[in-house]
């Protein structure tokens, strides 16, 4: 590692799993290249994080500090309850983040610029007004930041309304090179009702207002992942994946909501190569009795290895006997797992996925192909780049009971691990981003530019 240098960093990432983690992951990279780091998390974040943390970990002398501001919620109020959770975090997050800089500029510990997720991205006021560099960081795939940047046309060319609800049901598409989007599945019209929906717009467009206070648009993705995407917002920088290095045990478990359970790593080495259906539907998801049953019953058809993610609150309480005694002596499950050594590990055949943005840039990393289970938000646009434009997946079909039934999911699974093309491309596609962070490719040398400008 470089020596330290002066330069002081404030990272503020959106109170959500999916982004803490790949902002966790941009402040190590940061620290790499000599800078401290600020890591501001929400109160209550910041308690699930330190409670999550191995015993082991300590970060005496960690070029990564963390501190926490409150949200504006209540101890007992739902923090998966998106609408509300933006609508406190603009009441109560500006003026505390106003006040953390104000005070750590009139110390020692001076703040010399901003890395606002882009969820965050209204605190780039914030920034300016303090004489702070700003910069926005997207830890979604490049196609969402354009989609957002590209509200106003879609407001001219009627698609959306000016509250952000579609006018029409059909599908569109950003640009020819882009894949198509059903207005259905635009990120906040798949959340709660109109008026959920609405005011996660609101939230959506007051941070969208105030991106122009930056010219550092960077990303998590790579131009040949998405090239379209790009090319329609050439203002944002690729600099992608970021991912947390297989070594860094005690920054990766410090964007982590639970523990991991590495005891997974031994048991997958003790399994053959490409054997096991890897399982992790995310931090958020919930499962309906009926449908963790269909998925339980599928996998059990194809009678193959299984590594599967279940969390205590994945589902009611009746799934802990009934999946313990589902797991047998052919599979193993656990409360979560340190999915980049997971999916790195040479015995992973595929990865069931919801299809969030941190997951899709770990597998294809990894080289490993999908079958994809996307539930709400971006997670159903990032399918088609895995099906439709990279061809490294396969998703599911629903029944009549809007199930994806058991005998379908045996299908897919026959189908994905016998199809040799697929992990012919998902290998390929693997080479291409290798090269791209190694020293000389794009997102390497992107990064280096930012690195260079963020120090000046």
């Amino acid at each position: 590692m470089q020596k330290m240098g002066t330069q002081h960093v404030m990272v503020l990432p959106f109170p959500a799993q999916g982004h803490v983690n790949p902002l966790m992951s941009f402040s190590k990279r940061l620290t790499q290249h000599g800078f401290r780091v600020t890591f501001v998390n929400t109160d209550f974040i910041h308690k699930r994080v330190v409670s999550a943390t191995n015993e082991e970990v300590n970060l005496e002398g960690s070029a990564v500090r963390l501190v926490s501001v409150p949200d504006g919620l209540g101890p007992m109020d739902d923090r998966i309850d998106t609408a509300s959770m933006c609508s406190a975090i603009l009441r109560a997050m500006p003026s505390a983040i106003e006040r953390l800089i104000k005070d750590m500029n009139g110390g020692s510990e001076k703040i010399s610029a901003m890395v606002a997720d882009l969820n965050m991205a209204w605190a780039l006021e914030i920034a300016h007004e303090l004489g702070l560099k700003g910069v926005v960081f997207c830890p979604s795939s490049a196609a969402i930041f354009a989609l957002q940047d590209n509200i106003p046309k879609l407001i001219q060319d009627g698609i959306l309304d000016n509250h952000g609800i579609p006018i029409i049901e059909e599908k569109f598409q950003l640009s020819p090179t882009m894949p198509f989007l059903e207005t259905t599945n635009i990120p906040w019209c798949t959340i709660g009702d109109t008026t959920v929906q609405k005011t996660i717009y609101d939230y959506l467009a007051r941070y969208m207002n105030v991106t122009h206070l930056t010219n550092w648009w960077i990303c998590s993705t790579t131009s040949e992942l998405e090239y379209g995407a790009l090319s329609l917002c050439p203002k944002i920088l690729p600099i992608g994946p970021i991912l947390m290095e297989s070594g860094d045990d005690k920054l990766r478990s410090l964007g982590q909501f639970w523990e991991e359970d590495l005891s997974c790593l031994n048991w997958l080495d003790q399994q053959p190569p490409c054997s096991i259906i890897y399982i992790a539907f995310g931090s958020t998801t919930f499962f309906y009795p009926n449908q963790l049953k269909e998925l339980a019953l599928g996998l059990g058809l194809t009678k193959k290895p299984f590594l599967w993610v279940v969390r205590d609150d994945a589902s009611d309480n009746t799934k802990i006997t009934y999946l313990d005694e589902f797991e047998g002596n052919r599979g193993k499950i656990v409360k979560w797992a340190p999915q980049q050594k997971v999916l790195s590990h040479p015995a992973i055949a595929c990865f069931f996925s919801l299809c969030g943005w941190n997951s899709i840039m770990e597998g294809v990393t990894n080289g490993v192909p999908f079958l994809c289970w996307p539930y709400f938000a971006d997670q159903l646009f990032n399918k088609a780049y895995i099906c439709d434009v990279w061809k490294v997946g396969l998703g599911f079909d629903l029944d009549d009971r809007g199930l994806i039934p058991h005998w379908e999911i045996k299908k897919k699974v026959d189908q994905l691990l016998g199809d040799e093309n697929m992990r012919g491309r998902s290998q390929k596609l693997k080479e291409m981003i290798v090269r791209n962070i190694a020293e000389g490719g794009e997102s390497y040398e992107n990064f280096k530019k930012f690195e260079e400008w963020l120090r000046k």
